[in-house]
């Protein structure tokens, strides 16, 4: 009689919890709804409680408790004070690594760390040594989720703060300067090489509302991951300058000739900074050659010809670089360094040559438009028989500077300012009235070749 008694009890308790249970989720979901729709409008202040309700006790009952919990408590912070405000902060921390916790599947690591430090960062909760530890701990975790522009410029900004503090030595700023940097290429590489598929689809004017609206997303994360490698190398300032370069990497060129890494950021921060002319420069490269005999040593070792005045020597030397490439985007860019070494030697027509290989083995190398560009604008005395036909030119050079912001929107900036500078030194209207030469067709005979078409008034 008695265990029919407890059989009975377990079953009632059993069957009170499931209608308990169902009885809750279905207070849950009417709540939910309720919130999601205060949320939708931005009436934060209606929809906090019954959203407190759902994340409380359904957490995992829709994605939207956090997807509008975190607009829900950001509101809160922005209207609270005080202690109320800290502990809204608090709700937020926690609210991030929750979503981790109830949807690992469609939440990433790198976003919940890079949230929790942005949050701490922007309410002065958080210093640089714990703004790097836990920016690096989600590059070296989920780096490929690591694209927050912002985030990857204060990564690098607290190391440099430490290292000014006597906290960090300059060799960590400049490894995790090349891992930064690299990264930023990476992520604007990615954009432009999608920019490069629809351009042609935009202007003619076929481009899906779907597409448009990647074009426009890629478009402004290309021109905010430019503008942070600008702030980047900004940061980095005169730590890089060739005073400090050869020092160090004469103190552990020893301890570290072995390791090709290592030989390989030197190497090149070396080349990046024009320190090429001290012999630690040829100290690396011979390094690099010996364990890495790769495209970029050829063209270090082509610099080293120039430099020489072997310049058949160092032109056979970047040739093999372009040949032994097989990547597009890095034959792009060696192309474009070895353009940028004969602009420096004044070899103007061998560095447009180099930049159009640029430009062909990348189309979205906006980089080559603006060093062909500027080409051109420092042409403009040799390729004309008058001034109106001399600054003629500055329309050519113009129109590739806009090309390279189009291409490449990370440049923006800059080829916006180009193209401004270049449109300024051409011919007015009023220049073009008086000449009489609208619509008419000028022709260089210089280096530069082609034409140009005079704009009509």
């Amino acid at each position: 009689m008695k265990t029919k008694f407890y059989f009975t009890a377990i079953l009632f308790l059993g069957f009170f919890t499931a209608v308990n249970a169902q009885a809750q989720n279905q207070e849950c979901m009417t709540n939910l709804s309720i919130y999601v729709e205060h949320a939708k409008v931005k009436n934060y202040d209606a929809a906090y409680t019954p959203w407190k309700m759902v994340y409380d006790n359904c957490p995992d009952i829709n994605r939207a408790n956090f997807l509008y919990g975190e607009r829900i408590l950001k509101d809160k912070i922005k209207k609270s004070s005080g202690a109320e405000k800290d502990g809204f902060i608090t709700d937020l921390m926690t609210l991030y690594d929750n979503s981790l916790k109830y949807f690992p599947a469609k939440t990433k690591k790198a976003d919940v760390i890079i949230d929790k430090v942005m949050l701490k960062y922007d309410n002065k909760m958080a210093d640089d040594a714990e703004i790097y530890e836990n920016l690096g701990q989600a590059m070296k975790e989920d780096r490929d989720n690591f694209k927050n522009p912002k985030a990857l410029y204060l990564y690098f900004s607290s190391l440099v703060d430490l290292h000014k503090a006597g906290k960090k030595d300059l060799q960590e700023v400049f490894d995790v300067y090349d891992d930064v940097t690299a990264k930023v290429e990476e992520e604007i590489t990615i954009r432009t090489n999608r920019i490069a598929k629809l351009l042609p689809k935009e202007e003619a004017g076929t481009l899906t509302s779907k597409e448009k609206k990647i074009l426009k997303a890629d478009n402004t994360n290309s021109e905010s991951f430019g503008k942070i490698a600008g702030s980047i190398d900004s940061k980095l300032g005169p730590l890089a300058d060739c005073e400090n370069l050869i020092p160090l990497y004469e103190k552990s060129f020893d301890a570290n000739k072995g390791n090709v890494e290592w030989v390989k950021r030197a190497v090149g921060l070396m080349f990046q900074k024009e320190c090429t002319d001290d012999p630690m420069f040829q100290k690396l490269f011979e390094a690099q050659l010996a364990l890495d005999p790769s495209a970029d040593a050829y063209v270090y070792g082509g610099t080293l010809k120039m430099k020489n005045g072997d310049s058949s020597g160092a032109l056979a030397d970047f040739d093999k670089a372009l040949s032994l490439e097989t990547d597009n985007i890095k034959k792009s860019k060696i192309a474009y360094k070895v353009a940028v070494i004969n602009k420096r030697k004044g070899s103007k027509s061998t560095a447009r040559k180099y930049a159009q290989k640029a430009i062909d083995a990348n189309s979205a190398n906006g980089r080559a438009y603006l060093l062909i560009a500027n080409l051109y604008a420092t042409s403009a005395n040799d390729c004309g028989t008058d001034t109106f036909s001399k600054r003629a030119i500055y329309w050519k050079a113009a129109d590739l500077a806009r090309k390279a912001g189009r291409v490449d929107p990370s440049l923006s900036g800059t080829a916006n300012k180009s193209a401004a500078s270049y449109s300024a030194k051409a011919p007015s209207k009023q220049d073009i009235f008086t000449s009489g030469k609208a619509g008419q067709v000028i022709k260089f005979n210089c280096w530069v070749g082609g034409s140009v078409t005079v704009p009509s008034i």
